[in-house]
This record gives structure tokens, sequence and C-alpha cells, in this order.
């Protein structure tokens, strides 16, 4: 008898933002393979007797390559077993859960798809930054940057510079420089907000401002590092009046002070 696998999105990365379905299908799991960008303390939810397998991947290095993850997919449902495969964020947002899913219909194993919050809405969220707002962004576009210089890059950057209000660039840390070249040389004003956000949802967070024509300084000078989201657009103006995650922390962190006085 065949098992099931369940594609999860693990969500940005504080482990109250899961769905609850994701975490049924982690407590239900007898197998989870789980990337590098998903919180642990979500695997604490898994039964005592469940395989955990890490599958995680750090830039230009892969502890397992995908067909080896695919392999596992189909060898652990066939096995009669439930299968979660616990992806950060969402697993078909840069998460190749597609390309897992095609593997399981190629195969004949039941799958289905938990959708999970993606970083690119709730990092800038979580930095008072909205990615759509009626008055300074109307059109919102996720995109990826991992991308080399002159090689396979298919994106746009004419349509993204010009058409698009409000851009979510992930995995770009490294090719900030690019990033902001290609973004003014198609014709995206040099004066344009954009904000990175590190290990965003988190206690870890961080969070930068600046323009295309200063962000790739002033990321060199902080030594902002991936995980980063880059925000670029007229809303990162709103982050100034409205960020709040920081001033939980803070709260948080006097109240502990206040409690170890006492």
């Amino acid at each position: 008898m065949l098992g099931k696998v369940y594609l999860v999105g693990a969500g940005p990365g504080s482990v109250d933002l899961i769905t609850v379905k994701g975490l049924r299908c982690i407590q239900e799991a007898d197998v989870i393979l789980y990337d590098r960008l998903v919180n642990k303390e979500l695997l604490s939810y898994a039964k005592p007797e469940a395989e955990l397998v890490f599958c995680g991947k750090l830039p230009n290095f892969h502890a397992m390559i995908q067909e080896r993850i695919n392999h596992f997919l189909v060898k652990y449902a066939k096995q009669g077993k439930i299968v979660t495969r616990l992806k950060g964020g969402d697993p078909f947002v840069f998460g190749r859960g597609a390309e897992e899913a095609e593997v399981l219909v190629d195969h004949g194993i039941p799958f289905e798809v938990v959708p999970g919050i993606t970083s690119g809405i709730a990092a800038p969220a979580y930095a008072g930054i909205p990615v759509t707002h009626r008055e300074l962004g109307s059109s919102f576009a996720i995109v990826t940057g991992h991308m080399r210089e002159g090689k396979d890059d298919s994106i746009h950057w004419e349509s993204l510079a010009k058409g698009i209000d409000t851009l979510a660039i992930y995995m770009g840390v490294g090719n900030l420089p690019y990033i902001c070249e290609q973004l003014t040389k198609h014709g995206r004003p040099e004066s344009t907000p954009v904000a990175l956000i590190h290990w965003g949802t988190t206690d870890a967070q961080q969070t930068i401002t600046g323009t295309l024509a200063t962000i790739v300084e002033i990321a060199k000078t902080s030594e902002i590092q991936n995980p980063s989201m880059i925000i670029v657009g007229e809303v990162v103006r709103l982050r100034e009046k409205i960020k709040w995650f920081e001033k939980t922390l803070i709260d948080s962190e006097e109240v502990k002070a206040k409690e170890m006085i006492v």
C-alpha cells in the first residue's frame, strides 16, 4: 500500500507562522525531509519515532542534491509511510515544490500541497513595510535574485523596473550590486527606496534601508548576509512610521530586565 507525501510550507522563520494544517502534517508524519531555513523548533512536534532527514542547501553547497531528495520521497511513500517534505516559506515559491510534485505524479504517489507564508510578504510586514498600498504600490512581484551577471539571467529587468511598483527579491544579497545596476539601467530612479531584511520574522531580524544608489554600500557596512529579503519600492518609506516588530522585541527585553531586577 502506498503512503502519501505532503509538500508543506513551514513559513518564513517564526515557529508561530506555520499553518494549522502544516503543523498537523508534521505531527502525523512517519518521515520528515526538512530544509535548512526551516525553524528547527517545528521538528519538536514530530512523533518520537519519526525519521528526520536533513535536505538543507547552503549557497554553493548542496547537502543533498534534488534528485536524491526526489528518490527519498518516492522510496518512503512506496514503503507506505506518511512523508512530510518541509520547506521554508511556501513550497511553490522558489522551493522546487512543483518539481517534486511532478516526480510524485510520474510515480503514481498520492500527495498534497500545503501552502506556507512566504518571506516576500512576511519579512517586510514584520519590518513595517506593506508590499501594497493604495497610494504607493498597486502591483507586486516576487523575483529571484539568484543569478549570475551575463549568464542564466532571463529576468525581464525593464518590465520590473518600469511596470511593477514593489519588488520582493529572494536570495539576492550576493548579487545586490548587479540588481541595483539593472534596475537603474532600465529606468528605475536611483532615489527608489530599498530595504534589506535579514532573518525576517525571527528574534534575529535586522533591517537596513537606503536607495538604489546607496544600499550596496550600506549593506557592505552592515555586513548583511543571506537569508535576507530585498524590497524595492516606495512602500519602503512607510517603515519608519509603522515598524512594530522591533518595538515588540524592545518591550519584551525591558519586561525581562524588570523581572530580573525584581
